[in-house]
Formats: structure tokens, sequence, C-alpha cells
């Protein structure tokens, strides 16, 4: 398998730096990426200014400065006008997309990866993901073709724009503060460290605990608040300064987890579950996109709070594509990512954060007390297997349970009354991924321990 095959993955390009990602590689992949988002524009939109142009940003990996220069290159030599927004997380380059009008950007991130790593995440317009089915490919195969050339008179221009202030004004409209709140606030030493003081602070009745807020130097701990260990820095603070609760977030500030007062992990899916009611009192009867790893405690309460549920496939590019399609208000995966109508239909950490904290603040209730009711099932959480061949242990799976409701929206999905299992195979790695839920915890014990004798021993990951 060559360089470029290894990089390109289902929903973004990410790799090694030096070994797999360079600046040769960053040139390529802005010009093929301005070429192809171009391709798409209309006749009239040819003729617009802004959308002949691509916004760029990079986070806080000491090598994302040489890519992005790098990369800067590659677009302007397209003919492709290029933004340059400089060190920011990635929501903001989505905010920059539709605040500008641009066709498309490009996001300099490994994202929840390790410090060696780097990449690429593209976006079309309104910050449309740009994904393996969407663009990836084509884009994949216009870099393969290319040559890196020398810089020529005939560039097109680049901007630098600062719009931390127009990007704050719009996080802040999602919170709504009447009393003391405090928190801690785990930037991962990623890019949540420069975007929380840059939105947050001097925020009236808003006290925050800052951790690992230094960005440049590498991690504490890895940027990937999934891992249980991770969130450790998160509880120990929320338990010593008795804060209202915590958040985690990933290296480009894009997912947080979240800690209650008693240092307690909060399972994202109880989150939606708990935002939706928020979302549905300020648009009524409106959808709300989960994905099909949740608890069906999510589409319980959005039902009572009036709301139409919608369970989606496991990823962005789908989640984005349904709230859109269904004018949905709000959606959320397990993962952590949240995504919302107000804001292009794209994720955030920082406007999930500020959607938790006004529902927490309108309650007088402890946010374990608020969540207590919500964990009303048994729930897995995701077990990782690895497996070579995928299709025949779903096919097991399958076979097994098929006196069940089965669908396949994501690998396979076995529904009985008391229970239920979703397995799913990894875009990237030969893993199959389970979850399951019962209503009670000795039937979810039993129903893993028998799913396990098909797929094996599970793995870490």
């Amino acid at each position: 398998m060559n360089v470029i095959d290894k990089v390109f993955k289902a929903y973004d390009i990410r790799g090694l730096y030096g070994d797999q990602i360079d600046e040769d590689l960053a040139w390529k992949i802005g010009h093929a990426t301005a070429q192809f988002l171009r391709s798409l524009l209309s006749g009239y939109e040819r003729g617009q200014a802004s959308a002949n142009r691509l916004v760029v940003g990079h986070d806080m990996r000491p090598h994302s400065k040489p890519l992005i220069e790098a990369m800067i290159e590659g677009v302007t030599s397209s003919g492709a006008a290029c933004v340059n927004i400089g060190l920011c997380d990635t929501p903001m380059l989505y905010f920059a997309i539709n605040h500008l009008g641009t066709c498309g950007g490009i996001m300099v991130t490994a994202s929840h990866n390790p410090i060696e790593y780097n990449g690429f995440k593209i976006s079309g317009t309104k910050a449309r993901p740009v994904g393996q089915a969407t663009g990836l490919a084509e884009i994949k195969h216009i870099v393969s073709t290319l040559r890196r050339m020398p810089l020529s008179a005939s560039m097109a221009p680049v901007q630098q724009a600062d719009l931390w202030a127009e990007y704050r004004k719009h996080i802040l409209r999602f919170l709504k503060l009447h009393r003391k709140m405090k928190v801690v606030v785990d930037a991962s030493n990623g890019m949540g460290g420069k975007m929380f003081p840059a939105v947050f602070d001097l925020v009236d009745n808003l006290e925050v605990i800052p951790l690992n807020f230094e960005i440049g130097q590498g991690f504490v701990h890895p940027p990937n608040p999934l891992i249980e260990a991770n969130l450790q820095m998160t509880k120990d603070a929320v338990i010593k300064h008795k804060a209202d609760l915590g958040i985690c977030m990933d290296g480009d500030a894009a997912r947080c987890m979240f800690v209650d007062e008693k240092g307690q992990t909060v399972r994202c899916d109880l989150m939606t579950a708990l935002l939706a009611p928020q979302f549905l009192a300020e648009s009524p009867g409106s959808m709300i996109v989960y994905d099909l790893r949740s608890s069906r405690a999510v589409a319980e309460e959005i039902r009572a709070a009036g709301g139409v549920p919608r369970r989606e496939r496991v990823g962005h590019s789908f989640m984005k594509k349904a709230l859109a399609d269904g004018h949905g208000v709000f959606g959320g995966e397990l993962s952590g990512h949240f995504y919302f109508r107000d804001n292009y239909n794209c994720d955030s950490g920082a406007i999930a954060f500020a959607s938790a904290i006004t529902v927490l603040c309108e309650s007088n209730k402890p946010f374990s007390a608020m969540i207590a009711p919500l964990k009303r099932f048994s729930h897995s959480g995701e077990i990782n297997f690895e497996v070579d061949d995928k299709d025949a242990k779903m096919k097991e799976i399958e076979e097994k349970y098929s006196d069940s409701e089965i669908d396949h929206l994501d690998g396979v999905t076995c529904q009985y009354d008391n229970w239920w299992c979703n397995v799913r195979p990894s875009n990237t790695e030969p893993l199959l991924r389970l979850t399951l839920e019962a209503d009670k915890p000795g039937l979810m014990k039993k129903k893993v321990a028998e799913i396990q004798k098909i797929l094996g021993k599970p793995v870490e990951h």
C-alpha cells in the first residue's frame, strides 16, 4: 500500500508527520481540494469572489504551521484565493466557511491522535463534510496525478482574517446563565486551550477551573476524551473544587465528554437525551438525530418532549446530512459529537458545553440527579473485537438472533423487547464494534458474554 492509500481515510486524511504526511503532500492536497471544490460551483457562483475562496486553519501541533504554509501555496497555485484564519479549533473553520460564504475549507489537524500525527479535514460549501463518498476519492485521485510546482507571480491572493470576535458572539448565543456555575475544563493541551479563553472569559456567572490549557508543547495526557483514563484529571479537579460539572475536550475541540459533580463520566447519548427538551422547547415538534449506538432512553425522551426521533448511522457525514435533510434542530453521537441546526448543522464542543450549562443552570438539581432517570437501561458502551472476516461474523450474529427485529442501517442491529445489540464494522481497521443494551444489568452482561463467544476476546482501543 502506498502512502496516499494509507493516509486517505473514510472521512479525512491522517498519518505520521514526516513519514506519511509532509509539506509536499500538503501542497498537493491544497491544490487538489481547491480544484475539486471550485469544479462544483455553478456558473453564477464562479462569478462571486467569495465563492472562489477557501478558508484554511490549523491546530497547535508543532508541524501544523509548515504544513498549512505549503497547503496555502497549493491552494493559491490552483487559482483559488485563500483566507487563512490561523490557529483555531475545527468548529471555528466550519463557522468561517459559512460566515464568509466560501466554497469550502481545509483544517490542518489530527484531532485526538498523538502529537506525532497530523492530517487534513476537508469541508465543502456550508461546511458540508467531504468524505470518501462525497469527494475525498476524487481529491485523492487528483493528488496522485500532481507534481509540486514552484512559486509563481500568477498565484491567487492570500488574506489573513481574525474572526474571533464574530465566533465568540456566535457561540454565546447558545449560553444563558442566571446563576453562578463553577466548571472544570480540561483542554487536553489542544485547541480548547486557545478557544476557551477567547470565547468564555469574562462571561457573567461562569467560573472556569482550567486544566491543560498550554498548547504547542505536547500532551499531558492523550487528547482523546473517549478513553476513560484521560478523564481522571477532570474528575479529580471537579471533586477538589466542588464544581458543578467538568468537561474534557479532544485535540481540535470538536468534541467534549462530560463529568458530573460527583466525578462520574456522563455518557454522551444521555447528554443527547438531556439536551433534547431544551431545543424542542425552542422549536416544538422538530426532529432530533441520534446515532444507533444510543440508549433507547434517547428516543423516549425526544418523544416525551414532543419531538421526532431519527436514528442514524454512525459518522459525522451521516449525522449532518440527516439533520439537514430532515430540518432537524439538534443531534448527538455516543462519541461526543453534538450537532446544531443553528450552527450550520455542524458539531461544536463549545456549543455543546454552552448548551449543557444552560440546561443545568435552569434546574436546581445537581447534574447527577438530572442524569439518573435517563440511566434506566443497562448499556455496554462500545466494545471492539479484532475480526478477519467481518461480514461472516455479522452474518453469524444475524442467524443466531434471527427471531429478532433486524435492520442493516449500519452493520447489523437485532432488537428484542428487553434488549438490543448492534455490531458494525470499522471503516479503517479489522475491527467489529459491539454495542448492547438491556433493561437489566444481568441480562446485559449475559448477552455480551453470549456474543463474545462468536466474536472472540475484546481488544482495548
